[in-house]
């Protein structure tokens, strides 16, 4: 992310939860009524913008990137739930962007931490202030400066309990880590009670995949680039669950099982497709 400045990306994955409110056959994977509200002004782009439009013509690689981003969504949430019902009170979104899971926390014990970078979550409450939404009494902001200030000090400032379990989402941020900065960000919340859990989304490297998805990759890689927002690592699936060693329970799931999960019996074309994505449920 560029300094001073809220993420493009987060931007981008909020338009394609919007879309598939807006266009996706029901029942929706992620039923999410902030997700259009919250874009306030941006959410004319949506119409306007090839592949999340369904009158333009069809763009299977951009439908197969909604239904990935809707299903890593969803997937958060539903091991949450898991969470929630083992007893856990915290969630920490780390690189929450423009989530709207706080707004829609259906878990009234539940405190939802939302943590990134201060340029980002200012641009989000600008958001929600304009949309009329207010902010939940158990959402806390926690900006964090990672060039410049620690992960721990600063939930622990917002008044987060690091002697309670609790659950981490991280979705769509570790592609753009450096392999020092997701180590220990990882060895932090290793650090947690027994009982805490962790779900992210990481992609395989480019030299694993079939020449399509290759071409799929470059043209995906060289728009988050041009944002200023570079990916830069990637992972196997044996080599996550070397990062993941201090974790006994473990799922790492790929688009057969996504599909099979969230996208069984669909009536339209949403589906993931290819190997590049994968999802990650990680328990202490």
């Amino acid at each position: 992310m560029q300094p001073a400045r809220p993420s493009r990306t987060a931007l981008r994955v909020a338009m394609r939860r919007a879309a598939h409110q807006l266009y996706d056959a029901p029942p929706l994977v992620l039923d999410d009524p902030i997700a259009v509200p919250i874009l306030g002004p941006y959410a004319d782009e949506i119409a306007r913008t090839p592949g999340r439009n369904p009158r333009h013509k069809p763009r299977p690689f951009s439908i197969a990137l909604r239904a990935f981003l809707v299903a890593r969504s969803r997937y958060a949430e539903d091991q949450l739930a898991h969470a929630v019902a083992r007893g856990i009170t915290q969630y920490v979104l780390l690189g929450a962007g423009l989530d709207t899971f706080a707004h829609r926390n259906p878990h009234p014990s539940l405190r939802v931490f939302e943590v990134d970078h201060p340029a980002t979550q200012q641009w989000k409450r600008e958001l929600l202030l304009a949309a009329n939404l207010p902010a939940p009494a158990n959402l806390t902001y926690a900006p964090v400066d990672f060039e410049h200030q620690s992960l721990p000090a600063q939930l622990h400032a917002a008044g987060f309990d690091s002697a309670a379990p609790s659950f981490f989402a991280w979705l769509g941020v570790v592609p753009y880590l450096t392999l020092a900065a997701f180590r220990a960000t990882l060895a932090f919340i290793a650090a947690q009670p027994r009982g805490s859990g962790l779900v992210f989304d990481y992609s395989q490297p480019r030299a694993t995949l079939p020449p399509l998805e290759q071409l799929a990759h470059d043209s995906l890689a060289s728009r988050v680039h041009l944002a200023g927002e570079a990916f830069q690592l990637f992972f196997t699936p044996a080599e996550i669950a070397a990062e993941l060693a201090a974790f006994p329970s473990r799922e790492d799931i790929g688009s057969p099982e996504i599909n099979a999960r969230y996208f069984a019996a669909r009536t339209d074309t949403l589906k993931v497709r290819g190997s590049a994505g994968r999802l990650v449920s990680a328990w202490l």
